[in-house]
């Protein structure tokens, strides 16, 4: 029996894309945290950090993207940027086998931009974590987007806006599910076997499950 290996060299190993919300994420939040903790990784930087327009966020975040070379890279994003992220990527079917993390994404009718997102899963394994008190998008309404979007999910419990007014700086949620990502990324492809008839391949997600919730990732008084 003959192996052959057909698939193309990846160009460049997988890269962690930081795309922050409303005023950029500012000092102390968990994604400048899980920056650091990642070597090689980039962020999102918008012109006008104020002024939440989909489409220019989401051309930034697709530069950004691209400019990394051929993927598929893994994508952490925060409110305003999970929406400006699901812009991006469901013009971009180059991203697929990406990896996209979406923390407390915004309701999109505050913006009136809900049409202008997609409204059926990409070719993408995402995953949206949410909160019950969130006061910028119910979670009955992130769990609604999450299905449409064939995202896994997470629902921390009373984390607010799992931001630094919440008490989140360190996020190890994000960390393992980030480090997990990038370990799917990096492992490399089965041969195909000449001579045995192919049969589609499991996608490998680097699903909400690769980061289970633990008390750490919760705020004092959210229920277990």
């Amino acid at each position: 029996m003959t192996v052959a290996n057909h698939s193309p060299a990846r160009a460049a190993p997988a890269r962690l894309v930081i795309v922050p919300g409303l005023h950029g994420s500012g000092a102390g939040h968990w994604q400048g945290w899980l920056q650091d903790q990642v070597e090689g990784a980039v962020r999102v930087e918008q012109d006008a950090w104020s002024e939440p327009d989909l489409e220019r966020w989401g051309e930034r975040v697709a530069q950004t993207v691209d400019a990394l070379g051929p993927g598929p890279h893994v994508l952490v994003a925060h409110s305003f940027g999970c929406l400006a992220t699901m812009h991006a990527a469901a013009r971009r079917p180059g991203w697929a086998g990406s990896r996209l993390l979406l923390v407390a994404p915004a309701e999109p009718a505050k913006f009136g931009v809900g049409h202008r997102l997609p409204q059926a899963p990409l070719a993408l394994a995402s995953c949206v974590v949410a909160s019950d008190n969130d006061p910028w998008m119910a979670a009955s309404q992130a769990h609604a987007w999450a299905l449409r979007w064939g995202s896994d999910w997470i629902n921390l419990g009373n984390a607010g806006h799992v931001n630094v007014d919440s008490g989140y700086g360190p996020f190890a949620l994000a960390r393992e599910w980030t480090f997990a990502a990038l370990r799917r990324l990096a492992a490399p492809p089965r041969p195909a076997i000449r001579g045995r008839r192919a049969r589609p391949a499991a996608r490998a997600t680097a699903s909400c499950a690769d980061a289970p919730v633990r008390p750490a990732d919760r705020r004092a008084g959210s229920p277990p």
